[in-house]
């Protein structure tokens, strides 16, 4: 008998999921693709090249109402669509665009007349087709983008285990042993819980509320080695916490923030964690001390690529990550600044802190 292969991390299945109908990048894409629709129905249906203007522009007086229409439906229901099973969301987001496009389809008809009306099933029915054809079209770009998903995780994870990390935290455990026994238990289960996390299949949007837990942990344990050389700043408002983020956000920038920041330092360094909810947007901000001329500062793009990339796979155009030096009162600091859209994680798709698959 043939015993059953072990599956890779990239051939973990990614579940099939709605598009988030509130995403810019989303909504310019059903745009686009109708509207490419429309002109290739101009071109087939017209009878020399010169006609396909004409045609492209008489199908357009049509279809665009009752396209705007249909955008508007979905992304007033996009956040219950998101809650169902991804078959129910299907036939939810169907029955909206339908409906949204057949009601502007009776007003347009009773704007131009009954001479020029046209029955409201063609209407439902052209709208029924589209939709079938752009849910199909995300679906499959999201099994598209899912090994690219997969192999994000993969580098996140190649970036953040830096032996000196794990031999300084051994160390500074070891320290306490004897002294502190019961703040090197302490120490001992952050060290286990912060691996377990980074070795977890974490490609599923998590809380950024867990990430903060992460972190801390993290810092816990930096603690211990650099003590009053580590100076940490946290400014969380609570309302960020249930914010849906990517895996590994958070964590990978402040180590990269000891790391390049406060380690090359004489004295004691700061490092800034601030988060708030603001004009419907997750905004975070993380600064720390700037070494410009210490060779530790190349390593920082590796990570800041890989959040970039990621960022981009979850929430497309409506993310982004900016970085550079600034000043304040005479020091130079590098600072991180993220936004992205504030979206609470869904009941449905529970946080995804499984244990690593077997290579």
């Amino acid at each position: 008998m043939v015993a059953p292969q072990k599956q890779s991390i990239r051939q973990n299945p990614y579940p099939d999921a709605l598009p988030d109908f509130r995403n810019v990048g989303v909504l310019v894409r059903i745009v686009l693709l109708v509207n490419l629709g429309a002109l290739a129905a101009a071109a087939v249906s017209a009878a020399t090249l010169g006609d396909i203007a004409a045609r492209f522009t008489l199908i357009s007086a049509w279809t665009e109402p009752e396209l705007l229409a249909a955008v508007i439906v979905l992304y007033v229901a996009a956040a219950p669509l998101l809650l169902l099973p991804y078959w129910a969301g299907v036939l939810g987001a169907l029955a909206c665009a339908v409906c949204g496009s057949v009601v502007m389809a009776l007003a347009v008809n009773a704007i131009m007349g009954p001479e020029r009306a046209q029955p409201w099933l063609w209407h439902a029915g052209w709208a029924f087709a589209a939709g079938v054809v752009l849910l199909e079209y995300f679906r499959l770009r999201n099994r598209a983008f899912s090994p690219a998903l997969s192999e994000a995780r993969l580098q996140a994870l190649q970036a953040r285990i830096r032996p000196h990390f794990l031999f300084n935290s051994i160390n500074a455990v070891l320290s306490l042993m004897r002294s502190e026994p019961h703040r090197a238990e302490t120490a001992l289960e952050d060290l286990a819980e912060l691996f377990r996390n980074l070795m977890a299949d974490n490609r599923a949007l998590t809380t950024f509320g867990e990430e903060v837990s992460l972190t801390r942990q993290y810092l816990n344990l930096e603690q211990l080695r650099m003590g009053d050389r580590l100076v940490v700043d946290w400014q969380v408002d609570a309302s960020s916490e249930s914010a849906a983020v990517p895996p590994l956000l958070l964590q990978p920038l402040v180590e990269n923030a000891v790391y390049h920041g406060v380690e090359p330092g004489v004295g004691p360094g700061r490092v800034d964690i601030h988060a708030k909810v603001q004009s419907d947007e997750l905004r975070i901000m993380i600064a720390n001390p700037y070494h410009p001329d210490h060779p530790h500062r190349g390593g920082n793009h590796m990570a800041l690529d890989n959040i970039r990339e990621r960022l981009q796979l979850h929430f497309d155009v409506d993310a982004q990550l900016d970085t550079g030096v600034e000043m304040e009162q005479g020091v130079a600091r590098y600072v991180i600044r993220m936004r992205l859209p504030f979206r609470k994680l869904n009941a449905s798709r529970p946080l995804n802190r499984q244990q690593p698959s077997q290579d």
